[in-house]
């Protein structure tokens, strides 16, 4: 058997819970998250705007 996996993001209005259901209705299960902090710059300081939640996704295949 052979994994594919995909990072799928949490869109700007969308749940954690509800991309959960969007990947399992694609055939995936969560295998991790990662975050990353998104940044604007405003008088030459960085300004945090918002988080980036990426959720990573396997499925297994047959060969």
């Amino acid at each position: 058997m052979k994994k594919e996996t995909v990072w799928f993001e949490v869109e700007e209005n969308e749940s954690i819970g509800a991309c959960i259901e969007r990947m399992e209705q694609q055939g995936f299960q969560i295998a991790g998250r990662k975050e990353e902090p998104i940044f604007e710059e405003v008088d030459g300081q960085p300004v945090p705007v918002k988080q980036l939640i990426m959720l990573k996704g396997i499925k297994e295949k047959n060969i």
